[in-house]
């Protein structure tokens, strides 16, 4: 019986995929339904920046603020010495804002010294992505919010201890001293930021320093998000959106190679959505989960997990086929594309006619690889009959991107006529990856960089360290940054804009499907191109636009590639590639 008990523990381990079982303590080995979750993530704690605002400044209710500005250990001491004094009497509360530099996930770990009074000292603590969402109430005026994760609470902290607190996506904390004639005693607030310590295996210099930061900060935007799973925000949308996935995914594959989080995502998604259902609802984001699969098994080559998804994958190849009426798409669901494009129709019907070409052109080549022919023929025919019409753009650069992407509007008809109109006017932080892949295709490449320095360096401007959910660029005329408190006279960014589901404060100022620019940059200027599964075979082709040079590294499954871009005197490129002997460069 006892040996049958260890088999059991055994099999348990191996069918739930977690080979964790062994890092449990041994009281453990006898509990066979326990499942130990392996924690893939890493917890650092940052010392504050800097002190943005407090609330006293005579040095009465709030003393010596700057001492948390000194590096931490995470220990409370008898001694009360280095600390900041917050004291509330019968009339006034004192409260400060502490700024850690950058867009963070996790929470706060506070370090109490030995306050005069027994018992808990209460305060409240706000977490946010800007400096005024830190200084907001949640209420249904400035959109302030609790959704996906609680960033303002009250809690009660003991004297002479160290607590930790909150899960979500900030910059900047308030705490405020909540009970009137108390004091708080506070060694240390630290921020907790929790996440895959994975290295930047991509890498993207260039001549232009601005191109530079807004490569860096889509990466980064990524990174904050692969947390669980992968994430659309990390503050609200903590969630596994399968169409906001895919720039994520190319970004993930521009920059960290493979990671588990990615098929973590996928196959979450899948077995939550048994079919004829849509993921998460919606039947474009089914077709990006069949492009997903495609290019991750072209960037890593995982045959064996491409075989996982066989029965799904057929079967919803021919779930899409059935939605086809005559030669149009035919898609029931929540008809959804991005939300720019929410109440358009038309633009919503011409981009899933493209994205049905391009979902299913996608299926066959997958089919043929898993030896389907049936299948790949089948979904090849459906193509031939989408192919035979070609909806009209109704003149929004979504569904216009999607057409010159599937091959049913020419590119450079598309560009011209739509997506370079007025600039970024139009663009979406979303499919503004796919407006700068229609205008590659288009050879626009010196618009596509021009439209990333505006748009996507427009948010830098503004104060961001990590793509936002939205953006527009008449957003800033008379902007305040979001790393300081809003002067008189000036726009809120944060609490002022937004629509749908991002209004006001409640939107996301880290959000995953804004990071296009990381991937475009890689695949175009530095000009790498997966030719063949697994990297293969690559192609590099670079496209400097204005660029005197650019240089980076390339993650293959074999090993980083090194490529470097001079442009010479007489407009000439020089260039320079070590690469790994099992990837085969084409030039």
């Amino acid at each position: 019986m006892k040996r049958m008990k260890h088999i059991y523990i055994l099999l348990s381990v191996l069918l739930t995929g977690l080979n964790a079982m062994a890092q449990l303590p041994p009281v453990f080995n006898d509990q066979p339904n326990r499942v130990a979750d392996k924690e893939s993530r890493v917890r650092v704690y940052l010392t504050p920046q800097r002190v943005l605002w407090q609330s006293d400044t005579t040095g009465k209710l709030v003393t010596s603020a700057k001492n948390l500005l000194l590096p931490g250990i995470g220990q409370a001491e008898l001694v009360n010495s280095h600390m900041t004094v917050l004291k509330n009497n019968g009339t006034n509360q004192s409260s400060i804002l502490l700024d850690y530099g950058k867009e963070l996930h996790g929470g706060i770990q506070l370090v109490t010294g030995m306050m005069p009074r027994e018992g808990g000292v209460k305060v409240r603590i706000r977490f946010g992505e800007s400096a005024s969402e830190a200084m907001a109430n949640v209420d249904t005026v400035t959109g302030a919010t609790n959704d996906h994760a609680v960033r303002d609470f009250v809690i009660e902290i003991a004297r002479g201890g160290m607590m930790e607190y909150g899960n979500t996506g900030f910059r900047f904390v308030r705490i405020d001293l909540v009970d009137p004639n108390t004091e708080l005693f506070l060694k240390e607030a630290r921020a907790i930021l929790i996440y895959r310590d994975i290295p930047y295996v991509g890498s993207f210099k260039s001549s232009d320093e601005r191109l530079n930061k807004i490569w860096a900060t889509g990466a980064y935007t990524v990174h904050l998000n692969m947390q669980q799973y992968l994430w659309d925000g990390i503050k609200r949308d903590r969630l596994v959106w399968i169409g906001d996935m895919h720039p994520e995914v190319m970004t993930v594959n521009s920059v960290f190679g493979y990671n588990e989080v990615v098929p973590k995502s996928l196959d979450l998604v899948k077995g939550e959505t048994p079919l004829p259902d849509w993921m998460n609802g919606i039947s474009s984001y089914s077709m990006w989960w069949v492009m997903i699969q495609r290019d991750w098994y072209y960037y890593h080559g995982n045959l064996d997990y491409l075989k996982q998804q066989k029965p799904y994958l057929v079967g919803l190849l021919n779930q899409m086929i059935s939605k086809i009426k005559g030669n149009e798409e035919n898609l029931d669901g929540w008809r959804f594309l991005d939300w720019p494009t929410y109440s358009n129709k038309p633009a919503i019907h011409a981009g899933l006619q493209a994205m049905m070409v391009m979902a299913l052109t996608n299926g066959a080549e997958l089919c043929k690889v898993l030896n389907d022919t049936e299948t790949a023929k089948k979904c090849l025919d459906a193509v031939a009959k989408l192919r035979q019409s070609v909806p009209d753009a109704a003149g929004n650069k979504e569904a216009a991107a999607l057409l010159a992407m599937a091959g049913l509007m020419p590119a450079e008809k598309a560009n011209k006529e739509v997506i370079a109109v007025d600039g970024t006017k139009g663009f979406s932080t979303f499919y503004g990856y796919y407006m700068l892949q229609a205008k590659a295709k288009a050879g626009d490449y010196q618009g596509a960089v021009d439209n990333i320095r505006d748009y996507w360096g427009a948010m830098l401007d503004l104060g961001a360290t990590a793509f936002w959910e939205d953006f527009d660029l008449d957003w800033m005329k008379n902007a305040a940054r979001i790393d300081e408190l809003v002067p008189p006279g000036k726009v809120d960014v944060h609490a002022r804009y937004g629509n749908f589901s991002y209004t006001k404060l409640r939107h996301s100022l880290s959000h995953g499907w804004s990071s296009g620019p990381t991937s475009w940059l890689t695949e175009h200027v530095l000009g790498v191109q997966v030719m063949a599964p697994g990297c293969k075979v690559i192609k590099i082709t670079p496209h400097l636009a204005d660029l005197k040079f650019v240089e980076g590294t390339f993650p293959t499954p074999y090993g980083a590639v090194k490529i470097k871009h001079t442009k010479l005197a007489n407009g000439t490129i020089k260039t320079d590639i070590q690469a790994p002997k099992e990837v085969k460069v084409i030039r």
